[in-house]
């Protein structure tokens, strides 16, 4: 069964926070993260105010794959984290 636009917000919110919270995250996380991003950006019922918002998060998942210290990655965009997930949810 196919996750609903909803619930894969929700994941995608879910693994920033903990990104944010403890600081640390894998790769694996950052590729669901990546294909979360990619099925969003291709619902064509999303608000285009998000979309943005979706491409930096795509960047971070998608830098973070090859970061050479994927804790130091995650560190340096902790406000972007908590800034990105306070904009879902103004736009979900």
């Amino acid at each position: 069964m196919p996750l609903t636009y909803e619930h894969q917000m929700q994941i995608l919110k879910d693994i920033l926070s903990n990104h944010q919270t403890d600081c640390c995250g894998s790769v694996s996380e950052c590729e669901q993260v990546e294909r979360l991003v990619k099925s969003l950006m291709a619902n064509t019922a999303i608000s285009d105010n998000i979309r943005p918002v979706l491409q930096q998060i795509y960047d971070y998942s998608h830098n973070g794959i090859s970061a050479p210290n994927l804790n130091d990655h995650i560190n340096g965009y902790q406000d972007n984290l908590s800034q990105w997930v306070n904009d879902m949810n103004s736009y979900s």
